[in-house]
């Protein structure tokens, strides 16, 4: 056999090795031997990450291209358009980055001749699945912003945990969506898989030499590339708010590393408020305490710093019962009264039986949060709320606990699964001595978030009953949830506002009518006498808008009625985590609690303040101004207009007492929590 001319012998692919008579020069052909000018042989055994780092940059910008093309008004409203595209370009190469950066430590031990099967099948694998990932992510992100205004945060995480009660909401309401976000991601896997299989037979294997000589460069480019820059501290996704308005902001950034970063936020929970930044300790509980009308209590307890005692403002022989209504989705949007669609007519009826609050704003945008401000007087925090915390699962303040104390029957009735959110630990290990859901029930109608207002409202009279006929005061906190997606109700109940019934606006419609009858039957019983009501909003239903703080959307209805309650309108500005201290002292209930909240019973008249959470930015309203702390970055001075419902922004920074009041609010239920120091005495 004639041997090949001598050459400079080419660098060996991955077919070569898995073809032994290729691998042997002896039997090659000349032209085979000689240098290629394919690119790919210059990636060498990095070909899949390279195909990753490509494919990941071609896709992530398309879709941002095309969610900026849908949202146009709204960016271009903030007039970022040209940045949004230069600084996710940014926000990709961190993403891919973090992706790139796991199978590069690997290298050294696996890219070379005796491992190159498991090497080049391990890269094409580990791309696809960063694709699919990223893909899944960007398909699932319209559905997520057209209900929550921003990209899939830590919301998307959360939900993962309730997969039953998130695939019904899927399957009855979003149906199409979720076939076409299903479908995509599969299409995309399938073609990756292929493309980087075909890939993969023309990976090109270094020598050793060359391979343990470059490998420390390359990490240093993807460290450098993660990192992103040369500041104190590396690139996150709030560096990248580039504007007033939160979705556009979410733009910047792609869907995968926000809610790869919700993930890590996770782990830092307790230090949460540490993100606005720091503030000495005897600061935060002086700035608290200071409140007006706080000033005038004692605070001797050095374990538990704000435990006080508050006198109730009206003394009664006999303590009242309390029965909360905590209303899902019932923002001020609904409320004609309020600016919003006239959708109510059950609670403005209702209205002038008992106190109305016409400034009273909820502290976040989901239900646990609302939970804990009304039922535990909790103040928020960029954090999950502690209903769901470990460190909040016992010996936790919360009305049921207080007035466990005092003699009280204390339980939670919810026409769904009370595991849902965590719902049942925290109750049951706060005070809670029973928890009525779904499974006590025998509901005429059931959705897919469990039986309707109407059956739960039901139920809830049966127990009333029976609770007053053992002639001992009660607390039943009730919790609605058909004005929830996909917005299933009953047919004949209500004439439809909307031509299509599973609407919104149907919902809350129907929601209304069920509270209505409740309230009615509630009248006609010996406990109404002996009894306070609260009907409450947990939260609105989509909490939107262009700025950083949608605060219109925080504004909800409240009605305390019942007993001896007289009508009275309360228009100072008022947080939901005032609420617990004011039904206290209508109640007649004097008690040590360590809530930092007003009684609006002893003074409504005298300026408020309210405090509100959206994702990681915390909003201080006073009066008409608003101050917004927002992560590694420095606070925003606003003006808020009640009557237009619009927060104008201002140049000039906020004053630093208003700051260090907000700081002071929103560092203290971090280091209550951390401590486990919001509680009764042992």
């Amino acid at each position: 056999m004639r041997r090949a001319p001598p050459g400079r012998a080419t660098e060996p692919s991955y077919t070569d090795h898995m073809n032994h008579a290729a691998a042997r020069s002896s039997s090659s052909s000349p032209s085979s031997l000689q240098p290629t000018s394919h690119w790919w042989h210059r990636t060498g055994p990095y070909l899949n990450l390279f195909y990753l780092l490509a494919a990941g940059l071609a896709l992530l910008s398309l879709s941002r291209l095309a969610l900026v093309v849908w949202q146009h008004d709204r960016v271009a409203a903030t007039g970022v358009s040209g940045a949004i595209f230069l600084q996710g370009l940014r926000a990709d190469l961190i993403l891919l980055g973090y992706m790139v950066a796991v199978p590069l430590a690997l290298a050294p031990f696996l890219a070379h001749r005796r491992s190159a099967r498991l090497w080049s099948t391990l890269t094409a694998w580990w791309a696809t699945a960063a694709l699919v990932f990223i893909g899944f992510m960007e398909a699932a992100s319209p559905q997520f912003i057209l209900q929550y205004d921003v990209r899939p945060n830590r919301l998307f995480i959360e939900y993962l945990a309730y997969p039953a009660e998130v695939f019904g909401t899927l399957w009855h309401g979003y149906r199409l969506a979720l076939f076409m976000t299903v479908g995509a991601t599969v299409v995309l896997g399938i073609a990756c898989y292929k493309a980087l299989k075909s890939a993969s037979a023309r990976m090109t294997l270094w020598p050793a030499k060359r391979l343990l000589l470059t490998w420390p460069l390359l990490l240093l480019v993807v460290a450098l590339q993660i990192r992103s820059t040369t500041a104190h501290r590396p690139a996150n996704p709030a560096l990248f708010a580039l504007s007033g308005d939160a979705l556009v902001n979410s733009l910047v950034i792609n869907s995968a590393w926000s809610v790869l970063d919700a993930v890590n936020s996770l782990r830092k929970e307790s230090d949460s408020s540490e993100i606005y930044g720091a503030m000495p300790r005897d600061r935060v509980l002086a700035g608290v305490t200071a409140a007006p009308w706080l000033s005038g209590y004692r605070f001797p307890s050095k374990e538990i710093p704000t435990l006080h005692y508050q006198a109730a403002a009206h003394r009664r022989d006999k303590p009242l019962n309390l029965v909360i209504v905590l209303e899902e989705s019932l923002g001020a949007t609904f409320v004609k009264s309020l600016g919003g669609l006239p959708v109510t007519p059950e609670l403005e009826r209702l209205k002038g039986e008992g106190w109305w609050f016409d400034q009273l704003y909820a502290t976040g945008t989901r239900s646990v949060r609302g939970i804990e401000a009304v039922v535990a007087g909790y103040a928020p925090t960029p954090a999950r709320s502690v209903v769901k915390l470990s460190l909040a699962q016992r010996n936790f303040y919360t009305l049921a606990a207080g007035l466990g104390k005092q003699g009280y029957h204390t339980e939670f009735v919810y026409g769904g699964e009370a595991h849902f959110d965590n719902m049942r630990s925290f109750f049951t290990g706060n005070g809670f001595q029973r928890v009525v859901d779904r499974r006590d029930m025998h509901p005429r109608f059931e959705g897919s978030w469990g039986a309707s207002d109407e059956d739960l409202f039901d139920t809830a009279l049966e127990r009333l009953k029976t609770l007053h006929a053992q002639d001992k005061p009660f607390f039943s906190l009730i919790f609605t949830s058909s004005n929830h997606e996909p917005f299933e109700f009953p047919d004949g109940k209500i004439a439809l506002h909307d031509p299509v019934k599973h609407s919104v606006n149907n919902a809350v419609k129907y929601a209304d009518f069920a509270l209505g009858k409740f309230i009615r039957e509630a009248k006609r019983q010996d406990y109404w006498r002996d009894t306070i009501f609260l009907i409450v909003a947990d939260h609105d239903n989509r909490v939107y808008g262009d700025s950083l703080v949608p605060i219109n959307k925080f504004h909800i209805p409240g009605l305390i009625l019942g007993a001896d309650v007289q009508p009275r309108h309360i228009r100072t500005l008022a947080s939901q985590i005032d609420l617990a201290p004011t039904l206290l002292s209508l109640m007649g209930i004097s008690s040590e609690h360590p809530m930092i909240g007003r009684d609006l019973a002893r003074d409504s008249e005298s300026p408020g303040r309210a405090m509100l959470q959206f994702d990681n930015n915390f909003a201080w309203l006073e009066g008409d101004s608003a101050t917004i702390l927002r992560p590694e970055r420095a606070p925003l001075a606003g003006h808020y207009d009640a009557v237009t419902r619009q927060l104008t922004l201002e140049t000039a920074p906020p004053a630093q007492a208003v700051v260090d009041r907000a700081m002071a609010h929103v560092m203290l239920p971090s280091l209550l929590y951390r401590e486990q120091r919001y509680r009764l005495p042992k």
